[in-house]
């Protein structure tokens, strides 16, 4: 069993930053998919990015192309989602997501994830 915990959200105004942290233990990361999710209010939950095992395959929504990166550490056992130029658009409770054997084609697809952390909220307002 693997729990997941986020942490790092906020209140942050249009064009600042944040970092989202997602702790596992329960089991090491090292060889699942690990990606973030957001829901915003009276939205379904929706993709954001992913990255595979090996680390070397990352995927992101086109919303935040170019804007947010995903990264892990191992030795740490924590993925980070690093949010820069945020928009209001973005605000959301950001869900942490991790599974194993996730194929290519369901990278976007919750449904292919095992493990669930509670959520963070963020919201970028001024």
């Amino acid at each position: 069993q693997v729990r997941l915990v986020e942490s790092g959200g906020g209140l942050v105004q249009p064009g600042g930053s944040l970092r989202l942290s997602c702790t596992a233990s329960g089991r090491s990361l090292s060889s699942l998919t690990v990606g973030w999710f957001r829901q915003a209010p009276g939205k379904e939950r929706e993709f954001v990015t992913t990255m595979r095992s090996s680390g070397g395959y990352k995927y992101y929504a086109d919303a935040v192309k170019g804007r947010f990166i995903i990264s892990r550490n191992n030795a740490d056992n924590t993925v980070y989602l690093q949010m820069d130029n945020l928009k209001a658009e973005d605000t959301a409770v950001y869900y942490c997501a991790a599974g194993a054997g996730v194929i290519l084609s369901s990278l976007r697809n919750g449904a292919a994830y095992n493990y669930w952390g509670p959520g963070t909220q963020v919201t970028v307002s001024s």
